[in-house]
């Protein structure tokens, strides 16, 4: 199985307001960079949507690291809470809906058809990558404005 890293981030000018998402992936000595917005978003959109696009892009089933710096992203999954959400509904554990769910209806098959391995790291604190991805959402944002 190749060995993938993907490093990705979100980016909002409000919330919600226009945004842009950053992914580069990285294998065997190669570097993919990719991105994209929208009009009308919230960073949490922008951070789920850079994790669906990145493990698109994959062709076939990977072992990849995730490394992004959302909270919101990496605990979820890690700690389940997607999961739970999915089993109850899409309904939290205070009963209010679940957000996003149109994304993570997406992103829960990319998650399995990968071996995947999640590492958050802080934003804006020099990590080369994560300050590339976040250049990439923001520069993207700024199309919407």
């Amino acid at each position: 199985m190749k060995q993938v890293t993907l490093y990705t981030d979100g980016a909002c000018s409000g919330n919600p307001g226009p945004g842009g998402w950053g992914a580069i992936l990285e294998c065997d000595g190669r570097r993919k960079e990719l991105s994209g917005g929208e009009a009308s978003t919230t960073n949490n959109r922008m951070e789920l949507t850079a994790v669906i696009e990145g493990l698109s892009a994959l062709k076939y089933g990977c072992a990849v690291t995730l490394v992004s710096d959302s909270k919101y992203v990496i605990d979820a999954i890690t700690k389940g809470w997607v999961y739970s959400w999915k089993a109850k509904g899409w309904r939290k554990a205070d009963k209010s809906p679940a957000l996003n769910v149109d994304l993570w209806e997406r992103l829960l098959p990319q998650l399995a058809r990968h071996e995947m391995t999640y590492n958050w790291v802080k934003g804006h604190a020099g990590h080369p990558q994560n300050e590339r991805c976040d250049e990439m959402a923001v520069e993207q944002s700024r199309r919407f404005r």
